[in-house]
């Protein structure tokens, strides 16, 4: 059954960005659509789940690899901004972060020194904290 299911799959497209995006906001839509009783809301997420399956199976993978780079290209800045916050979460389990007073730089200082001086290494100011 595998070697059938990898046979089919051979030479098309798969699942990318774009099409998780378009699934996701499709059974989103259909959740809502059932909540709120609407119509067109169904329709959208009939229409968008039929749509990623299309993208999944197409063996026109320029086009769709096309696609995935544009919504990619659309969706940058909003992925860099949450892959920032996420490794600024991970690094607050062993490292304080301060701003410096005067031009606001961040800077990472380990945890559990202590009473520490630190110096901003774009102005050169120095302040105290309790790490």
């Amino acid at each position: 059954m595998k070697d059938k299911l990898i046979r089919f799959m051979a030479g098309r497209y798969g699942i990318d960005s774009f099409g998780k995006f378009t699934i996701f906001t499709g059974l989103i839509a259909a959740l809502l659509s059932n909540w709120m009783d609407s119509f067109l809301l169904s329709l959208l997420a009939w229409f968008l789940i039929i749509y990623s399956y299309y993208r999944m199976f197409s063996r026109h993978t320029y086009k769709r690899a096309t696609e995935n780079q544009q919504y990619l290209s659309k969706t940058y800045r909003i992925r860099s901004f949450f892959g920032q916050q996420k490794n600024l979460m991970a690094q607050r389990k062993t490292h304080h972060i301060y701003k410096c007073p005067t031009c606001r730089q961040k800077i990472r200082v380990p945890k559990g020194k202590g009473r520490i001086e630190i110096r901003c290494p774009k102005c050169n100011t120095t302040f105290i904290k309790n790490s």
